[in-house]
């Protein structure tokens, strides 16, 4: 802006901005910089510093400690005294912090985040327990589902026509037999619903020595994957509409469950079956996926732009709720200060001397012939002087000037 304000002097403010392109409005405001917010304006009627602690000395008497601002000012009325109206009490108490619930209400206390992560199936589960329409209406049944995080896989389901606590400790046992589970390998998180947190499930767990977790009230999306296996389900082309029996829904869950974990092609784990991934088949898979691609490549290069293929691997870690570090970037990702430019394209890739923070440049320096009578052009490469704004100003003058009125102004300038 020192260049702007030095060539304003001598050519006028509108015609050193248009050459310069820059916002005239960028210019007034530099002149005249306004630091945070305007500061808030009182109103002429409101009370004096002094007046407002009148007001708070008076609410603090003995008499008024147990009574509202309305009272108090009825009986300050009574009293033949005004001090100010109801609001401004209020306003004044709230300004100190003391307007709050008189009742001594129940707090919520503040649930830590549940940070879950699996590298390995058979390390985290997740379960829950969905309801399925029923053969009339208000009828339902309950679909209990155990879920392998890493691998996606059901372990374990079970369909009911009641939530049970009873059930789930059944159907939780059963799946740690069928898999093996040690004590301190396995970790269940679920949802807060009255089965997860039944004492018989606790006990339960507590014997199996299996960690269990929940998701924090009110939060939806704490328990993810069960969620999302869900929706699969119902998203189905042939789930019905209802049931028409017990049998007929396990009937049909008992056919889905074995698409899903044997045919079903799952994205988060690229494009493999879950139980490819639980039962440990993901390099078999993946060298069968990259011997195909290889000989796509092999019989036509020019069709790969970026090289030879390669199938996408699996996550090796995943999480219900990753950690969240203050201050840490994206090692993806990389600041233009941390990181040098190459040449030619420092500032965004400009390489007549770079873009200024409005994305253009703000003068050309590149070598350019000097107009006839004007001498002593900065070289090529170095910052503008304010000979040269001048000079640019002048130049503005002529019939081809972007603004007409910048260039009859900055010719009256001349003339003077």
């Amino acid at each position: 802006m020192e260049v702007v304000k030095n060539a304003a002097a001598k050519v006028g403010i509108a015609a050193a901005c248009a050459v310069l392109d820059v916002p005239r409005s960028s210019y007034y405001r530099s002149e005249s910089p306004m630091h945070g917010p305007w500061p808030k304006r009182s109103s002429p009627r409101a009370l004096s510093a002094s007046e407002r602690q009148g007001v708070l000395d008076v609410l603090h008497e003995e008499r008024f400690v147990d009574k509202s601002p309305a009272e108090v000012q009825a009986t300050l009325l009574d009293d033949g005294e005004y001090l100010c109206s109801t609001r401004t009490m209020y306003r004044v108490l709230a300004a100190k912090d003391e307007v709050r619930e008189r009742r001594n209400q129940l707090r919520h206390p503040a649930y830590a985040r549940p940070e879950l992560l699996a590298t390995k199936p058979n390390e985290l589960w997740s379960w829950d327990i969905t309801k399925l329409k029923g053969p009339v209406k208000w009828s339902y049944l309950h679909l209990y589902v155990i879920l392998d995080v890493f691998s996606r896989c059901v372990v374990g389901w079970m369909v009911a026509d009641c939530e049970s606590k009873a059930l789930a400790k059944k159907l939780i046992s059963q799946t740690c037999e069928r898999e093996g589970i040690e004590p301190g390998q396995l970790t269940l998180h679920a949802d807060r619903g009255s089965s997860m947190k039944s004492k018989p499930v606790a006990l339960l767990l507590a014997d199996l020595g299996v960690t269990k977790t929940h998701s924090r009230p009110h939060v939806s999306d704490d328990n993810p994957y069960s969620e999302s296996q869900f929706k699969t389900l119902k998203y189905r082309p042939n789930f019905p509409e209802r049931f028409g029996s017990l049998q007929d829904a396990r009937a049909f869950l008992g056919d889905f469950f074995r698409w899903y974990n044997d045919e079903h092609k799952h994205s988060g784990i690229a494009m493999l079956t879950p139980r490819d991934v639980h039962d440990g088949r993901v390099d078999e898979r993946l060298q069968r996926r990259q011997t195909v691609l290889s000989a796509a490549f092999e019989a036509h290069p020019e069709r790969f732009v970026h090289g030879p293929p390669a199938p996408a691997r699996p996550p090796e870690k995943v999480w219900i709720n990753p950690p969240k570090i203050d201050g840490a970037s994206d090692p993806e990702s990389s600041s233009p200060s941390a990181s040098p430019s190459p040449p030619g394209e420092a500032n965004g890739g400009a390489a007549d001397g770079g873009v200024s923070e409005r994305g253009v440049s703000p003068l050309p320096l590149s070598p350019r012939p000097n107009p006839p009578g004007v001498q002593g052009r900065s070289p090529a490469g170095e910052a503008p002087t304010e000979h040269d704004a001048i000079q640019l100003a002048h130049e503005a003058v002529a019939p081809s000037a972007r603004n007409p009125a910048c260039a009859e102004a900055a010719a009256r300038e001349m003339r003077h």
